[in-house]
């Protein structure tokens, strides 16, 4: 009995680790995408001037749009999609012939018996290969990010993130970029496509993300394989 029961409970300690180590797994893939908090810039009031409108508001019948502090909002459009097609094909041919004409009438030692008057040898080569490769990508929607830089030119730095909680897992969506001010619309909107430098990340963590990732313990005999 003692024999038996040495084994099931050695199974029970490499099931738990395992699930365990699955856990860790998601875990830290979820805490590289935890909303990150910039360290946003008190803004100090100035002191009362006399003036209606401030110097960088909006004002009654101005059209454009009010110049962005460090702390406001933008909301971004995200339309992002790309497509890339490579093809590439070689062929190549080698052949060449070797001719020898013997005289007539040499001894039988030097021919081996035999004396056929020539000998032809040649050799033919060929080779063709291809390769085809394409891949493709959308992201669309909008979601609203910070102002957490402003440069000295005008332009912006942005950052933003959104988790979505679904039933068996977590999305993450982060967006960081720097972006025009003369791009943002009146209705405070600014196109993906007109964010330079830009990072977009969208990723998911939980059950539904697990079964299209491969396990550590094969990611490892991967890494060690010759083959």
């Amino acid at each position: 009995m003692r024999n038996k029961t040495i084994p099931t409970f050695v199974a029970i300690a490499v099931g738990l680790s395992l699930s365990g180590c699955s856990t860790y797994v998601q875990n830290v893939i979820a805490d590289d995408f935890e909303p990150v908090y910039q360290n946003i810039a008190e803004t100090l009031e100035a002191p009362p001037s006399g003036r209606i409108y401030k110097d960088n508001g909006q004002g009654l019948f101005s059209t454009g749009t009010r110049q962005k502090q460090v702390g406001d909002i933008v909301n971004v459009t995200m339309l992002e999609g790309f497509s890339a097609t490579k093809s590439n094909s070689a062929a190549s041919t080698k052949s060449d012939a070797f001719d020898v004409t013997l005289p007539t009438g040499l001894p039988n030692i030097l021919t081996g018996g035999f004396n056929p008057g020539s000998l032809t040898s040649g050799t033919a080569q060929n080779f063709t290969g291809s390769g085809t490769a394409s891949q493709s990508n959308s992201l669309t929607g909008s979601m609203a990010v910070t102002v957490t830089r402003v440069f000295e030119n005008g332009n912006i730095e942005i950052l933003g993130q959104k988790k979505l909680t679904l039933t068996n897992g977590d999305e993450y969506v982060r967006i960081r970029g720097v972006i025009r001010p003369e791009d943002i619309s009146q209705s405070n909107v600014v196109l993906s496509n007109k964010i330079a430098n830009a990072e977009i990340t969208y990723i998911g963590a939980g059950q539904v993300s697990d079964p299209v990732s491969q396990g550590w313990l094969s990611r490892g005999l991967r890494a060690i394989s010759p083959f």
